[in-house]
């Protein structure tokens, strides 16, 4: 039906943003209809997500599609994985969700592997090894005696929970509860053998319903309270990944994806999970992914390196945009210190580009001089990092991947594209930018019977969004093979 109209509420670590996708039947016009902060909140030595505040700007999302479109058929939340919320017998939330950044995890998953061994956690779930997964989040609540876990009845990730809260309704959408730890890629159902045998409560996993599902319209209240229709709530592919993953603008089978954000999600679409001990041992996930597919990716830190920089080189007094801080990467010598994205002392560092630094100290190089080397490190670290990966995504599928389409906020970021490019010597298509917006929508245009399938969906991403190439440069070659080199040495 032309003249459509859907609300993405999209929620990243940093912000939410309400979007309005217009849908004509052939092109996806999307209009912002508003933001807001995000971020963990600290409360004596744990961190949590503020889920009331946030819920409260998600009817204001609300308000504000009223205000701008009278056809809205739909909404449908999209954020991070892994982290979840705790509801009471009654329905009612016990206190504030985790955060994965939250430092009661970091025993985990080592200590997890004294009762099931890594290689049986692997074998049933396919799932990348992270301290902040789902499964160890439980087993550290757990071991704290937490009185929120005892009284848990009902288990929710967190747009689950938000969708419950505009509808009454408590279900687990495929494509995030995939991302717990606790869910055999190949079923589709919880691996509930693997979750009684860390002796937890397999009764709080609720039904599982796959991206498209319309779970109902929104709570008469809510309707009322925010002048919108009783629209129908849509369990779109609530992983912010998935969504991203399903609008990008390719045929065929023979490129890459790289969501790129907060963090870098690398990986391939496959028909079915890649679980054994190749996989295992390059520490990849399988992931649910809309239109019967499996994500196989892996985490990367991404652009929280650069983000977390920006913070502190703020807090000293410096205030860059991240426009300015790419220039003066740009301006900063090529091929200087590295670091692995992924060491563990990147994730919750009191002060980032010390990190860095350290980092460089301990392995022996010259840690970066200036605002402009440390963004550059940061980012040449990040694009010899998804050349890693990208040779193991060949390895392990047996596949030529000849493109890499990037899609994101990280799309805009053109140094980092071009740096991608000529270290992986592949050429880069980047966007569209909103990519996780128009994913969702597009699920949601499925769901409501608007569009048939995936394809048709990339299909309309095609029709709607300009890509921008980036060709690997011929003369760089040498120089990034040399890098790579030292890179693979950091590694061991």
């Amino acid at each position: 039906m032309a003249g459509a109209s859907f609300l993405a509420i999209d929620l990243g670590a940093e912000s939410g943003r309400g979007i309005l996708g217009h849908f004509d039947g052939r092109r996806l016009a999307l209009e912002e209809a508003n933001r807001f902060p995000n971020g963990g909140v600290r409360t004596l030595d744990s961190l949590h997500w503020d889920v009331l505040h946030l819920y409260a700007s998600m009817r204001e999302s609300l308000r504000a599609a009223a205000s701008k479109a009278n056809d809205v058929r739909g909404v449908g939340i999209d954020t991070w994985g892994v982290d979840f919320a705790l509801l009471g017998r009654d329905g009612s939330l016990l206190g504030n969700p985790r955060h994965y950044r939250d430092p009661h995890t970091q025993a985990y998953p080592d200590q997890a592997f004294a009762t099931v061994p890594r290689e049986q956690i692997f074998a049933r779930t396919g799932i990348q090894f992270m301290r902040f997964n789902s499964l160890y989040q439980l087993l550290a609540l757990r071991e704290a005696g937490s009185s929120i876990l005892e009284a848990a009845r009902h288990l929710l990730m967190i747009p689950d929970l938000f969708h419950y809260f505009l509808t009454g309704i408590k279900v687990n959408e495929l494509t995030d509860a995939s991302t717990t730890q606790m869910l055999d890629p190949a079923t589709r159902s919880w691996a509930t053998d693997l979750v009684s045998a860390f002796g937890l409560n397999t009764q709080l996993l609720g039904s599982l319903v796959p991206p498209g599902t319309v779970l109902g319209p929104l709570r008469p209240e809510v309707a009322q309270d925010t002048g919108i229709t009783p629209i129908p709530v849509i369990a779109t592919a609530t992983h912010d990944t998935a969504a991203a993953v399903a609008a990008v603008p390719a045929t065929g089978s023979d490129w890459a994806y790289l969501s790129s954000g907060t963090w870098s999600l690398m990986g391939v679409e496959l028909d079915s999970p890649r679980t054994g001990p190749d996989a295992l041992a390059a520490n990849f996930t399988n992931e649910i992914g809309f239109g019967g597919t499996v994500r196989f990716l892996k985490n990367i830190m991404g652009l929280w390196l650069v983000q977390e920089c920006r913070r502190a080189f703020e807090r000293a007094g410096t205030v860059r945009s991240y426009e300015q801080l790419v220039h003066e990467a740009s301006q900063a010598p090529a091929f200087g210190p590295i670091v692995d994205p992924d060491d563990t002392s990147f994730i919750l560092p009191a002060s980032m580009p010390q990190a860095l630094a350290d980092f460089c100290r301990n392995s022996g190089q010259t840690p970066p001089d200036g605002i402009g080397a440390t963004v550059r490190c940061a980012l040449e670290s990040l694009a010899l990092r998804y050349r890693w990966v990208l040779e193991r995504l060949e390895q392990l599928t047996g596949r030529t991947l000849r493109t890499i389409h990037v899609v994101g906020g990280g799309s805009q970021n053109e140094l980092l594209n071009q740096l991608t490019a000529d270290c992986c010597g592949r050429p880069v298509l980047a966007g569209p930018v909103e990519a996780t917006a128009a994913g969702n929508i597009l699920v949601q245009a499925v769901g409501v019977g608007l569009l048939g399938s995936l394809q048709q969906g990339r299909e309309v991403i095609r029709h709607s969004f300009e890509v921008k190439l980036y060709e690997p440069r011929a003369d760089q070659k040498d120089a990034w093979d040399a890098h790579y080199a030292r890179f693979l040495q950091l590694l061991k």
